[in-house]
């Protein structure tokens, strides 16, 4: 399909893009990669009347260790995250995951924070970043703003982003704990039919976060605690769809996704040595 006619406009700096989303208000849309926004966008479930082009940004690409934080800059690439030498020894979950998303033309040319703005509750990484704990820095006419991995996804495809603000960093704890993601999809390609990723926190406790089981990535709250009362793998993982409320499509029901939750995080917190 073709999508709506609209305005195209390329941002040359950080202040730039924010003063274009500021001017344009509801109906403007940031691109980076575009591949979250433009499917959406022939599909006609997204009809902006304006395109404000970050892509080029530069100051927004970059995976460092600050202190105890791995920051992760909006435009970094999906595979530039998977061979960061930085994200494997100290964030090996965001690595490992970033690896696995979509195909290689997705990894090369999909952002980040593209895909964590995008708010899909299948998309991968909002998995991980949810399991990790991770901070999200918000940037916008009042400043920046951090907010927390779990209050940033609001509802499907719905985020805490304002029209005028602009995710541009990721930060997750530094530790090289173990880790695994587990994902169940039909091709490689595909959206996970559901998903789990597992880490152990620099605290020592087992972070869960579920993908596909409910309209936002969604934290395993009684999987964690379950762990840290002391139960095995298997019991815990028997908790992972309690609280969730998964979709129903062609690929699975309801049922089946819960069933999966709990192959896939037993799976998790036995690679990830829990219990």
């Amino acid at each position: 399909m073709i999508p709506a006619s609209f305005d195209y406009l390329r941002a040359h700096s950080l202040e730039e893009a924010l003063e274009q989303l500021g001017a344009h208000g509801e109906e403007a849309k940031a691109l980076a990669g575009g591949h979250s926004l433009l499917p959406l966008m022939k599909l006609r479930l997204a009809t902006p009347r304006v395109l404000v082009d970050i892509g080029r940004l530069a100051e927004l690409s970059y995976v460092r260790q600050e202190g105890d934080s791995v920051a992760v800059g909006a435009l970094t690439r999906h595979c530039e995250l998977a061979r960061s030498a930085v994200a494997r020894a100290q964030a090996p979950l965001l690595s490992r995951v970033a690896a696995q998303v979509g195909d290689p033309q997705v990894r090369h040319r999909g952002t980040i924070g593209g895909s964590v703005a995008h708010g899909d509750p299948a998309s991968d990484l909002p998995a991980a970043l949810v399991a990790l704990g991770a901070t999200l820095v918000v940037v916008g006419p009042s400043g920046r703003r951090q907010v927390p991995a779990e209050g940033f996804f609001r509802g499907f495809l719905e985020t805490d982003l304002g029209p005028d603000e602009l995710l541009v960093e990721v930060r997750v704890p530094a530790g090289a704990g173990q880790v695994s993601f587990q994902k169940f999809n039909l091709r490689a390609q595909d959206w996970a039919i559901v998903a789990v990723a597992a880490a152990r926190r620099p605290d020592g406790r087992v972070g869960v976060g579920l993908a596909n089981m409910g309209s936002t990535p969604l934290r395993a709250l009684a999987v964690e605690e379950a762990l840290a009362s002391g139960a095995a793998p298997a019991g815990a993982a028997a908790l992972a769809a309690e609280g969730t409320e998964p979709p129903s499509d062609l690929h699975a029901d309801p049922d089946y996704r819960r069933h999966l939750a709990q192959v896939l995080t037993r799976r998790a917190l036995e690679e990830v040595g829990a219990g």
